[in-house]
């Protein structure tokens, strides 16, 4: 569920000017696009079941697949298919907090404890220091909890407040809020508990009313007790040693609104565009969004539910991955919005920079750059 690590890589491959003084539209989506199935083609020969990506420039859309999306029946890979998205949900989340703040429900600059008294108040801890702000852009210094293979799959009945104290008891404080940037789910999974006092809805129908609804977004949903896929769906899988295991039913209850959404290529991009671009928050909100934090990690830097990364290819790009059970997925996103790179592939085994990963991200930069 983490974003990547390690996104110096980005400029490295952007800097390649794949399509230099290529400008029309019309000429740089196709060649993007093979650039993407380039890298998808190589995914697939690490050994990825199958993966589907999408280039988009304005109006222009282009797809790409490669493999399969059910390796029982040999399906080929549909990229109009459902997968998790993982951690791309925390941009749903933290969207879904700055609408709320349009219509002066909070404010970022609440203390969690405002909200939730008795939520963060262990070894150390203390909510009444922490602001909404700093659950959005990572820099609370609460720990990640962690969640083994079994955690996903036993489906123990998590609940959000289980999470969170679950990760308070890996270690005491080892900063001030705010001092620093620290990835932790935890944190996503607090703003989903805020929105729930907040609004006394489920973030799930905030999320449907706020966005959902609002885009179109026909595909998408954030399930809160069902482990299922439902419809036209990518199997998901995770490598085990020799072993290839189906991981398409895992717990939504170990993710939630850190990660637990269900959506397709279009959805996701329709989203990020809209976010990104301009058009579904405010303009006061989106300044918001777009106010960034240093990561430590070269050329990025992380707003409310995104990364920024300045790329070599003359270019802002707005950046998010998931990563569950089965499923791997990420977004490229150009600061106006109108170009895009979206791409799923459909095994994951909750290990980061294995050669599928670095291979499909890197054609995945290299379209991004051809647009």
């Amino acid at each position: 569920m983490k974003a990547l690590k390690r996104l110096s890589i980005i400029a490295a491959v952007c800097g390649l000017g794949l399509t230099a003084g290529l400008t029309p539209a019309t000429a740089a989506v196709p060649e993007a696009a093979v650039a993407l199935k380039a890298g998808a083609d190589r995914g697939i020969a690490d050994g990825y079941p199958g993966i589907v990506g999408l280039v988009r420039d304005g109006s222009q859309t282009q797809y790409i697949q490669a493999g399969v999306g059910d390796r029982g029946t040999r399906t080929p890979a549909d990229p109009k298919a459902k997968f998790r998205i993982g951690s791309n949900t925390k941009s749903f989340t933290a969207a879904t907090v700055l609408l709320l703040e349009a219509d002066g429900l909070l404010s970022l600059d609440d203390t969690v404890a405002k909200w939730l008294p008795n939520a963060v108040n262990a070894n150390g801890y203390d909510g009444s220091k922490i602001t909404v702000r700093q659950l959005l852009n990572q820099t609370s210094n609460l720990p990640d909890y962690t969640m083994n293979i079994d955690g996903y799959t036993v489906n123990p009945n998590w609940t959000p407040q289980r999470l969170v104290d679950g990760a308070l008891r890996k270690r005491p404080p080892n900063a001030q809020p705010g001092q620093k940037w620290e990835y932790a789910n935890t944190n996503y999974v607090l703003a989903g508990m805020v929105i729930r006092a907040v609004t006394g809805n489920e973030p799930a129908a905030e999320m449907k009313t706020r966005i959902f609804d609002r885009l179109g977004l026909a595909d998408t949903s954030l399930p809160t007790t069902d482990n299922n896929i439902y419809g036209n769906f990518l199997h998901g899988y995770y490598l085990a040693g020799p072993v290839m295991l189906d991981m398409t039913v895992t717990s939504v209850q170990a993710t939630q609104t850190a990660g637990a959404i269900i959506s397709t290529l279009d959805d996701l991009g329709t989203f990020e565009r809209a976010l990104v671009g301009g058009t579904l928050l405010p303009p006061a909100q989106q300044a918001e969004l777009k106010t960034t934090v240093p990561t430590g990690i070269a050329g990025s830097t992380y707003g409310l539910g995104l990364m920024r990364v300045d790329t070599s290819c003359g270019r802002t790009a707005w950046y998010h991955n998931g990563a569950v059970p089965g499923y791997y997925s990420f977004h490229i996103t150009s600061d106006d919005g109108s170009k895009q790179v979206v791409e799923a592939n459909n095994e994951n085994h909750l290990v980061q920079g294995t050669p599928g990963q670095t291979h499909t991200q890197e054609g995945a930069l290299n379209a991004f750059c051809a647009l």
